[in-house]
């Protein structure tokens, strides 16, 4: 008798250990199980945010969190996210800095099985990517090129008004969506003389900033001023990003911009930069698109989660993000667009920045 109560008293032991330790790391034992998030860089805020956003949220539910930033450079990126392979993620969440360039690292991850998610960059020319979250990137452009329609009131000018364009990064497929937004908008105008870009530089290829810098756009926006602008007056810049649109202003600071009888040009962005938002309050830069990055981690978590759990992710596009191998299902949110009227309903009031951070 005395042996066989022993012997359930044991087993009942064993029993609590077991459960215990297959509940420990949370709901189906994510503890056990390691995300991968590959961001760019931590030089342009937005992305801090989104790798900050995403670790919290992972960890909060029991995931292990490797996060990585690879300054801007490929072959860091291709890096990290090999050693992420070699170590055993469960799955991959990445931000590329080109997406031209992790189709065979992509393969290496097929290999072992791993799921990938494109975070707000689509990854290009690979079967190899489960899902796509992001904004709405065609509308972002839209919204810029929207914006600048009312405030110049383009549809009752009564002499011809100058703009120059600024595109995107030509390795971020974002960049392309963003301009064929805008230009959407914005071409009819200039087609008919309402808009006019004296330096005749209306391209894609012509207005492309490589790696989104705002040094390069500053540089470009100096020759534009100095070649086409002696005796003209910049109206409006086209600028897809707030970094680029900080280059952009002061290059028009440095000739006189913002002062006396040379008022600021209407200047868009994206993003909302802290900086940016400090400008669009200073009345230097006009505009900017926000696009919420703690909704946007929200989704991409809520996307990782589901795959993990071997259901499927929530999508709302399934026809628009073509990366040449695959049609991407995707999630997209929607931008906002900002500037000296709403800043506070939308920054402050929903507590993306604090008012003492602005001031």
């Amino acid at each position: 008798m005395k042996k066989g109560f022993w012997f359930v008293v044991l087993t009942l032991i064993v029993l609590t250990i077991s459960a215990c330790s297959s509940s420990a790391g949370g709901k189906d034992g994510e503890g056990d199980k390691t995300v991968g998030i590959a961001m760019p860089t931590k030089s342009s805020e937005r992305w801090v945010k989104d790798g900050e956003n995403m670790q919290s949220q992972f960890e909060e539910l029991g995931y292990k969190v490797d996060l990585q930033y690879a300054e801007d450079v490929v072959e860091n990126q291709l890096s990290q996210i090999e050693n992420m392979i070699t170590k055993g993620v469960d799955i991959l969440v990445i931000a590329s800095i080109d997406g031209e360039a992790l189709s065979d690292v992509l393969e290496k991850a097929k290999n072992q099985k791993i799921p990938v998610i494109a975070y707000d960059r689509l990854i290009m020319n690979s079967d190899h990517v489960s899902y796509y979250a992001t904004f709405d990137n065609f509308q972002v452009g839209v919204l810029q090129g929207e914006y600048m329609v009312e405030k110049l009131d383009l549809d009752n000018a009564e002499e011809p008004l100058n703009i120059e364009l600024f595109a995107g990064s030509p390795d971020d497929n974002n960049a392309y969506f963003f301009w064929d937004g805008a230009m959407s908008v914005l071409h009819p105008y200039i087609d008919e003389g309402t808009l006019v870009v004296q330096s005749g530089q209306e391209t894609f290829e012509q207005g492309a900033t490589l790696r989104w810098d705002g040094a390069k756009a500053q540089e470009r926006m100096d020759n534009l001023l100095s070649a086409h602008y002696s005796g003209e007056q910049v109206d409006a810049v086209l600028s897809p990003f707030d970094g680029i649109s900080r280059g952009v202003i002061s290059s028009l600071k440095a000739v006189g911009y913002g002062s006396g009888d040379k008022p600021m040009p209407l200047v868009t962005g994206q993003d909302a930069e802290l900086a940016s938002v400090k400008s669009i309050i200073a009345g230097e830069q006009t505009q900017t698109i926000f696009k919420d990055t703690r909704e946007l981690a929200k989704q991409a978590v809520n996307m990782a989660e589901a795959v993990l759990s071997g259901e499927e992710p929530e999508v709302n596009d399934e026809e628009t993000y073509d990366n040449g191998a695959k049609v991407v299902p995707s999630y997209l949110l929607a931008p906002i667009s900002v500037d000296a009227d709403n800043y506070k309903e939308e920054l402050v009031d929903t507590e993306y920045y604090t008012e003492e951070e602005l001031n």
